[in-house]
């Protein structure tokens, strides 16, 4: 029996497609966009808002741009994203802890999203006495195959923030990236906030803000995130607090303005927000 198209993942030629496509639009290679973005921009970016790119002229590559439309990287309005995501949780390790997708088509009061949805259990897995913590869940995307440009990675260098548009229950996420590090346990992580529990929400995190953590600890030094070379984003739950949880997400990409929420729905706060 042949699987349906709905269910396939993308393959390498859609991907490769996809890479060209975006490239085409930026109007520049990969290398041409970091050189301008690092020069004239990254050294100011954590003083500076997207609408300040304006004033920075490119005197010797004027014909390159600073992206300024946002950049999809996981729409879950798209029912095949959620066939290349995956879940985790200490039941991976004989824990108790349940986590599971679901894809929610669009209605009235809201738009079609994933729904990552489960319960919480702190018991330690018998005769495993090594196993002292238990009480997490998570989900993120899988490895995504080759295209001809490469292994198959994202490119947020040139972007600001990461937003997300998500409904929460109001428990403790975090957004977890991994990149192409060389220790390749390390993630970056942020805290999802949400001012609204229960209903939807836009919400955008600076790059810069994420912190470096290895096995849910804070790691020193804290380098800076491959930005060029991410390879997966998820969100986390590990809070500890038994019982269900759920968390609903509709889209996540990368921007350097906040006006065009126009598409995914109300003005969120920034990472900043939170530290006043």
């Amino acid at each position: 029996m042949r699987p349906s198209n709905c269910l396939l993942e993308p393959g390498f030629f859609r991907r490769s497609l996809g890479e060209f496509q975006r490239f085409a639009k930026l109007g520049m290679t990969p290398s041409l966009v970091r050189a301008l973005v690092r020069s004239c921009v990254i050294r100011q970016r954590d003083r500076h808002t997207a609408d300040d790119f304006h004033s920075y002229p490119a005197t010797t590559l004027e014909s390159i741009r600073v992206p300024m439309t946002p950049y999809h990287l996981l729409d879950f309005t798209d029912p095949e994203t959620i066939t290349i995501c995956k879940t985790m949780s200490d039941a991976d390790m004989g824990g108790f802890s349940k986590a599971q997708l679901d894809q929610v088509p669009g209605t009235a009061s809201g738009p079609a999203h994933m729904r990552f949805y489960g319960s919480i259990s702190i018991d330690l897995p018998p005769n495993r006495p090594h196993i002292q913590r238990s009480g997490y869940a998570a989900w993120r995307n899988k490895d995504r195959g080759p295209t001809l440009f490469g292994k198959s990675l994202w490119d947020v260098d040139p972007y600001l923030y990461l937003a997300l548009r998500f409904k929460s229950d109001g428990r403790k996420y975090f957004v977890n990236v991994q990149t192409e590090s060389i220790v390749h346990t390390d993630i970056h992580q942020h805290r999802l906030y949400s001012r609204r529990p229960r209903e939807w929400e836009t919400v955008f995190l600076r790059w810069a803000d994420f912190v470096r953590t290895n096995h849910g600890e804070v790691v020193e030094p804290q380098n800076e995130m491959m930005r060029q070379k991410v390879r997966t984003l998820g969100i986390g739950l590990t809070d500890r607090v038994p019982g269900p949880f759920e968390l609903c997400v509709a889209n996540l990409w990368t921007t350097n303005r906040m006006d065009d929420v126009d598409a995914y729905g109300d003005e969120g706060p920034t990472s900043d927000s939170f530290k006043k």
